[in-house]
């Protein structure tokens, strides 16, 4: 194998770590009380965020206002995201997750459990970071009350 082929390998290898990491941001992120500030952090300007059900935004400042409301809504997340499959293609990347957690709804302090899969779609910046540049929920697979779990 020559060196531009090993280069071009672990160039990759580079780039799928650094958009799970990026994943793990948005996950921190969204966990640290929807963190309307902080959450464009991982987002490119005209980014859209959607999710059947839930709601669309494009841009930071509707990404922002979509998560003013999580904020007034969920009350505790923790996200879990597994089984990434990432696929590099120079400055663009696609990714499919499984996401996995449980949440507490500021109304009637309801617990429930939900399951879904992103669809995301990534772009590296000028100063060669990744962000996401769709972020597509599909789903939910799963919502379900704590107390009643998702086989009722």
């Amino acid at each position: 194998m020559d060196i531009q082929a090993l280069q071009a390998r672990l160039g990759r290898l580079e780039d799928i770590e650094a958009i799970k990491v990026l994943k793990a941001r948005y996950c921190e992120i969204c966990d640290d009380n929807h963190d309307p500030e902080r959450i464009i952090s991982v987002f490119s300007p005209d980014a859209i965020w959607e999710g059947r059900g839930i709601g669309r935004a494009q841009g930071h400042e509707e990404i922002q206002q979509l998560f003013r409301g999580f904020q007034q809504a969920i009350s505790f997340s923790q996200h879990m995201v597994m089984n990434p499959v990432i696929e590099v293609n120079g400055e663009q990347a696609s990714g499919r997750w499984y996401f996995f957690g449980p949440f507490t709804m500021r109304d009637g302090n309801r617990a429930v459990w939900q399951a879904a899969r992103y669809h995301e779609q990534y772009v590296k910046n000028a100063a060669g970071d990744w962000k996401i540049s769709h972020l597509k929920i599909a789903g939910p697979r799963m919502s379900a009350d704590y107390q009643q779990g998702w086989a009722k």
